[in-house]
């Protein structure tokens, strides 16, 4: 027998658990929403902590030739975590880069546009019942097939709508986002993780694809796979975004950042189901009506607005 060593059984068991235990993970991180850079980060130290009794003897025994060759494994050792850092970590290292080279923050973007875009809010606002200042909290709604971006807010008196904007270009079709580079604007109901005041389109806002559902419902152990980096935007271009044009996006980042303590909620949906209730038939999925009742029992709690 090839096995006759009880190590080799061993890691033949422990390959197994690790494997089988990628399906748990995979249902841990969805149900706490793990980014997946932590995601990565725990499975090599568990990793490392369960071989490492295993590898210890024979590292020790060759500690001279490690001792010879610590430079390169060091070097190799560097360039593997620098690689997975700048895959998985951007939201730690773009906000620095961007203090280091002195862009703009979201504060100073905020000071430069904020007296044009109330000039141009303050009559939709005042409709709203907001005269001297903007909502604490709001609701960014897009419609892919009507290609609108609705914003709500929602205060002691209710939920009302403020403006709507058209987007300025659509990639994909109608039905939620799979993987990365399917060009597919994402379906659900999320919410925003951050601003972007350096972003290559003038002015982002980060939405916090994939959530909860999205992760119960793919068929990829590595979540990353699922794709990301989902923002509302400016300009007009895009894959798998939402742009709406410069000025227009100056109003919406101004208003989400003023409600941004208030865990903006972003619904995206197919078609605006209070005006055409029929759910779309999704190719490849089964499960696309269970998503599409989430999304309509949001869609139930806004004003049934018409278009302009």
């Amino acid at each position: 027998m090839f096995l006759k060593d009880k190590t080799a059984y061993i890691f033949l068991i422990l390959a197994t658990l690790f494997w089988s235990g990628n399906f748990i993970v995979r249902k841990a991180a969805s149900l706490f929403e793990i980014p997946p850079f932590t995601l990565n980060f725990y499975r090599w130290t568990f990793a490392w902590l369960i071989l490492a009794p295993f590898t210890l003897q024979e590292v020790l025994r060759k500690k001279n030739y490690i001792l010879e060759n610590i430079k390169l494994i060091l070097i190799l050792g560097i360039i593997i975590v620098t690689i997975v850092f700048l895959k998985f970590g951007r939201s730690i290292y773009i906000p620095l880069i961007n203090k280091v080279k002195g862009k703009e923050t979201v504060e100073s973007r905020i000071e430069n546009i904020q007296e044009n875009v109330w000039d141009r809010l303050e009559n939709d606002l005042g409709i709203a019942g907001y005269k001297m200042d903007y909502p604490k909290e709001i609701i960014l709604t897009a419609f892919k097939e009507e290609k609108i971006l609705q914003v709500y807010s929602k205060d002691y008196t209710g939920i009302k709508l403020i403006k709507e904007y058209p987007f300025t270009a659509f990639s994909g079709e109608l039905g939620p986002k799979l993987k990365e580079g399917d060009r597919q604007i994402p379906e659900g109901v999320y919410k925003v993780e951050y601003l972007n005041p350096n972003s290559s389109y003038y002015l982002s806002i980060k939405v916090s694809y994939p959530n909860k559902f999205d992760k119960s419902k793919t068929e990829f152990t590595n979540l990353s796979e699922m794709g990301g980096d989902i923002f509302i935007h400016g300009k007009s271009a895009t894959i798998g975004c939402i742009p709406i044009g410069d000025e227009a996006i100056e109003e919406v980042f101004l208003l989400t950042q003023k409600a941004i303590n208030n865990n903006v909620k972003v619904i995206i949906s197919p078609r605006d189901f209070r005006i055409n209730p029929d759910y779309p038939k999704i190719e490849g999925i089964e499960w696309e009506n269970e998503l599409y009742d989430i999304i309509n029992k949001e869609l139930k709690t806004l004003p049934n607005n018409v278009y302009n």
